[in-house]
């Protein structure tokens, strides 16, 4: 409304305003009959939608109803996509590519997280909320709150692309924004699906996130679109050029991969076992804190430089939060069985599955190093998240991960796991981000009588999303309480959360505990065709396919290529920032 206004004000006062009365007049009938036209459209066939479209163009030229059109067709909603945009103000001079297109509609997607954000507020003040609806609510702030960074990064990017960065990482940083901001819309909602009682409250949500969520697939459709483009024909050029060897952005050194930038001393120096700490927490009082989260409340806001807290061996009763304002943490333990951060927030006790976390991660370039992230609720609780980790470009390294359902998530960006231990019953590892989990055991361990363990339940909603959990060279087995009766309960590597749900499972040895069929249905025949589950040269007795399952989406891998692109190097853009955790790893097979 006030950017009509400033428009309006903007007009010279000189001339007929008779005319100015019947020019505005006929723009808002218009932009009337393109909201009718788009409306009439949402039943009838592709085809009908592209006649739609090319009917709604009045207010557009040509050329940027071209360039609108050209965009829009490549999205998921291109009804929405042409709509939305085609109905901003003084929209002819503002489209001149593509990436106009794409700015514009997330500028669009960002006034409607603005809304929603005050939709939730409104909803807060209702005094018959129950417990868990207080805190799904909340958790819908936060979410919400992340999403217009987000989509604020994504536009900031946008300006700069394609340069101040190699193409790659441009588009892998751009995707991974909106691909995040989409989950934060999936994420608000489903913290009401525990109860009946919830569905009110959801329903009132769900028309709001679910338009943001279509609006982010339409950008994340758009800017996937341009950036492969582009790529394509950068590398094209330079094959034709023979300059293709200048892609080699790292070399391998005993099977760990560094930058090339990166010299043998700060390897040697980045891989010893020093580090100093700028704080230290210890419970018996001996350090500047006795708990792990009054030592977050102190460190920088936004640091550019690693401030490590070392935590020093105990137990930490508490549930501790790196905020998305505290960058560049590091949480350095005094080994793995040593140094434990637990609780037992559970969704059975009135909490939600998101702010059921002992520890959640959201501050980026976060670093774990020698510690026990654990939930003690037990299988009874169902869902109770040991850890959440939201945080882009986060790394953990010698860490134990315990709990039973829901142990860890996963929720977004792009996180890699090294050396690490993970174990638990029901999609004990499951959401959406962009993960790699190498050289880990991730073991399933005794449920409730009557439940199957299931190692991950993936969140991918958008066949767009670079999202997806990859275990590569791990060690796929059972704790010692289940082994000696994992007869009586069958294990899979995975069920499908959401519909595009994609894990991979490659050169990983794969124990008995996993039942011959590998993977198991969510419901019915939900996402059957659609997922993406992938294996891949795996050993043990459990990685025989002969009897895997057959949906449309599962597939064996047989190329070294296809394979290639789940490693770290290429996943999860690890030659950029993996080198600076300090941590061990392989960007390749």
């Amino acid at each position: 409304m006030n950017k009509i206004k400033q428009s309006l004000a903007g007009i010279s006062n000189s001339g007929n305003k008779k005319k100015l009365l019947i020019s505005l007049f006929t723009t808002l009938l218009i932009v009337a009959s393109i909201v009718a036209i788009v409306a009439t459209t949402t039943k009838n066939s592709n085809k009908s939608k592209n006649n739609s479209i090319a009917s709604s163009s009045l207010s557009l030229s040509h050329h940027s109803h071209a360039i609108l059109k050209s965009a829009c067709t490549t999205t998921l909603y291109p009804e929405l996509c042409f709509s939305a945009i085609s109905s901003e103000p003084n929209i002819t001079h503002k489209i001149t590519n593509h990436k106009d297109v794409i700015s514009l509609s997330l500028n669009i997607t960002t006034r409607a997280v603005e809304h929603n954000y005050f939709t939730v507020e409104k909803l807060l003040l209702r005094k018959s909320l129950t417990k868990r609806e207080k805190i799904a609510l909340h958790d819908c702030l936060e979410t919400i709150d992340e999403t217009l960074d987000e989509l604020k990064e994504a536009q900031n990017d946008l300006v700069l692309y394609p340069s101040k960065k190699t193409l790659y990482q441009h588009a892998d940083d751009l995707k991974t924004l909106i691909s995040s901001a989409i989950t934060n819309q999936v994420t608000c909602l489903d913290g009401f699906s525990h109860d009946d009682a919830d569905k009110e409250v959801r329903k009132v949500l769900q028309e709001g996130q679910i338009h943001v969520e279509h609006m982010c697939s339409n950008a994340l459709a758009m800017t996937k679109n341009m950036t492969d483009k582009d790529i394509a024909e950068f590398e094209q050029t330079n094959m034709v050029l023979g300059s293709n060897k200048n892609r080699k952005l790292l070399e391998e050194e005993n099977g760990v991969g560094w930058p090339e930038w990166i010299s043998a001393g700060d390897r040697r120096l980045l891989q010893g076992s020093t580090v100093k700490a700028d704080v230290v927490v210890a419970a018996d009082g001996s350090g500047n804190f006795k708990t792990v989260s009054e030592a977050v409340a102190a460190a920088p806001l936004k640091s550019s430089k690693r401030y490590v807290i070392k935590i020093k061996a105990g137990v930490y009763k508490e549930n501790v939060e790196v905020p998305k304002k505290k960058t560049n943490i590091m949480f350095l333990g005094d080994g793995r069985t040593n140094t434990i951060i637990t609780g037992s927030r559970n969704v059975v006790d009135g909490s939600t599955t998101f702010h059921s976390a002992t520890v959640a991660i959201v501050g980026g370039n976060f670093l774990a190093r020698d510690i026990t992230f654990q939930n003690t609720a037990g299988p009874a609780k169902h869902q109770a998240v040991a850890l959440r980790v939201g945080a882009d470009l986060s790394a953990f390294y010698n860490c134990d991960i315990i709990a039973y359902q829901d142990t860890l998530y996963v929720h977004n960006n792009r996180q890699f796991f090294v050396n690490c231990f993970i174990s638990g019953t029901v999609d004990f590892i499951f959401g959406n981000s962009a993960v790699v989990f190498q050289n880990c055991d991730i073991h399933a361990r005794r449920p409730n009588s009557g439940q199957k363990n299931m190692v991950t339940a993936q969140g991918r909603v958008d066949p767009n999303q670079n999202t997806g959990i990859v275990i590569q060279k791990c060690r796929i087995g059972a704790t010692k309480d289940l082994e000696g009766v994992k007869g009586n309960f069958p294990t899979y590597l995975g069920r499908p959360w959401k519909e595009y749900s994609r894990t991979v499972f490659m050169q990983s040895s794969i124990s008995d505990v996993i039942d011959p069929v590998g993977w198991h249905e969510w419901n019915g025949n939900f996402a059957l065709n659609t997922l993406v589950y992938r294996e891949y040269q795996n050993t043990g007795p459990g990685a025989g396919t002969s009897k895997r399952v057959t949906w449309k989406g599962f597939k064996v891998i047989t190329s070294a290529a296809e394979a290639q692109s789940f490693t770290p190097g290429n996943f999860i853009g690890g030659s950029s920032w993996l080198g600076s955790t300090g941590f061990p790893f392989s960007l390749g097979l």
